[in-house]
């Protein structure tokens, strides 16, 4: 039997990864003033970047059914004889939707993962997923371990440009109410601040011990992420490695489907044990 590992766009899946692990990923439609483009694809996320500064009216919408059966034929014609689809949580995006129709034409049988979750945190199921087919687990094993993952990743970030968040919807009730920069979690779906500091490096600082205290001394694989702020990210990467909880380091851009929520300016880890 071979796997196809399948996962959107809003996982935010680095190249690193999706080569890793073989990954196909359905992009997410990204709208700008009317005008459509699939995330990643027609849309860069600096293009994406130098568009917002102009502030226009952006939305973003789940990829159709026939967009996800185009990349399970694909997939299929290449040898997949089983394909393994995790995606993005069904109270976030209509993807799972689209998915799941999908999967009722596919030329080979289709596990479905509804992670439950949005951003990076999706991708750290794939890589779950990814590791466990590469030693050698079948796809139900692999599914088991994507959703198991969905359950434990955990994150930390900051936000730079605060208004796009609560413009969103997505930031707690007083999380945004002095001068002083929070530093955010995503739980149950609302942005969180479990610190208050004064400048990012200080934030870098309290992001890399809330990785260490939430590890509990478990080796963790991490994802760093930025929003036009690769110098910091480099930074906080670098912390990160220097802690012998961290045993796997992949970067990773914010893109658009992720970006329209948060801006330019974020900085932040998704990251989960190894098991």
């Amino acid at each position: 039997m071979t796997v196809k590992l399948v996962t959107d766009s809003i996982s935010q899946i680095p190249a690193e990864l999706r080569e890793r692990f073989d990954v196909a990923v359905v992009p997410i439609t990204v709208v700008i003033d009317g005008e459509p483009y699939r995330e990643g694809i027609d849309l860069t996320t600096d293009e994406f970047y130098d568009r917002l500064a102009t502030q226009p009216t952006i939305s973003t919408a789940a990829p159709s059914p026939g967009e996800v059966i185009a990349i399970y034929e694909a997939a299929a014609a290449a040898g997949a004889t089983q394909i393994l689809s995790i995606h993005t949580g069904a109270d976030v995006s209509g993807t799972v939707n689209s998915v799941m129709v999908a999967r009722s034409m596919s030329p080979v049988p289709v596990e479905v993962v509804d992670t439950g979750t949005a951003s990076f945190a999706v991708a750290c199921c794939v890589w779950a997923a990814g590791e466990a087919l590469t030693s050698g687990a079948d796809i139900e094993v692999a599914a088991g371990a994507a959703r198991t993952v969905a359950g434990q990743v955990n994150n930390v970030f900051i936000v730079g440009a605060i208004d796009f968040a609560q413009r969103g919807g997505r930031l707690a009730a007083g999380a945004a109410d002095d001068e002083r920069l929070r530093v955010l979690a995503l739980t149950a779906g609302r942005m969180q601040p479990f610190a208050q500091v004064r400048d990012a490096d200080e934030a870098m600082d309290a992001m890399t011990a809330e990785v260490v205290r939430l590890a509990a001394g478990t080796p963790q694989r991490v994802g760093v992420g930025n929003a036009l702020v690769p110098e910091l990210a480099q930074t906080f990467a670098d912390r990160l490695r220097a802690q012998p909880e961290v045993a796997d380091l992949v970067f990773y851009d914010v893109g658009p489907s992720v970006g329209v929520h948060t801006g330019p300016g974020t900085l932040g880890a998704c990251f989960f044990p190894m098991r």
